[in-house]
């Protein structure tokens, strides 16, 4: 989707068409996924698509897994503790083409911890909506490992290894409005 021709502006990510979700180990069998239903985020599109940027920050508090005991273990101090650190934050530092897609590196920063993270995008379109807004559609995935972040609560099991993995695979759809386009000089 490398021929999509963005338009440089400010765009909005709207929170009912998209989804921050992830997913790790359990009991070394299986794998949970999870998602946050609160985030907010703006990428700035530049004139050379390159030179954009993406700011997003993360409801920790909106933690759900279908499982409400699972979600208040969570939000406890043993994992991201929501009552210190109640917001997870993103900042791009740089924006790179890998083939027909990108890659977008930045600063994570998750209960107080930040790390730099690439995240692999592929663009998956451009539109409008029937309310007259341009839309662009984007996805990103990562893998991190969730104790580079302070997050190294665990419990070992009777069979061996234990409760929870350390890698987590993050996978994001989004789906930005355009807000207000650059005024030509």
């Amino acid at each position: 989707m490398s021929n999509i021709n963005i338009p440089a502006g400010t765009w909005q990510i709207d929170p009912s068409h998209s989804g921050v979700n992830f997913s790790v180990r359990h009991m070394m069998v299986s794998k949970k996924r999870g998602s946050f239903g609160s985030f907010d985020g703006t990428i700035a599109i530049a004139d050379d698509v390159l030179d954009s940027s993406v700011e997003a920050t993360i409801d920790v508090a909106s933690v759900h897994t279908s499982d409400n005991t699972r979600d208040e273990h969570l939000r406890s101090a043993d994992f991201f503790d929501v009552a210190a650190y109640p917001a997870i934050t993103f900042l791009s530092t740089k924006l790179e083409k890998a083939g027909d897609d990108y890659r977008l590196t930045g600063d994570l920063t998750i209960k107080g911890t930040t790390r730099r993270v690439t995240l692999d995008l592929e663009v998956g379109g451009l539109g409008q909506d029937p309310w007259g807004n341009t839309r662009l559609g984007v996805s990103a995935s990562a893998s991190l490992n969730r104790k580079d972040f302070g997050l190294t609560w665990n419990a070992p099991l009777e069979t061996g290894g234990v409760l929870v993995g350390d890698k987590i695979s993050l996978d994001l759809e989004v789906e930005a409005v355009l807000q207000s386009a650059p005024v030509p000089a």
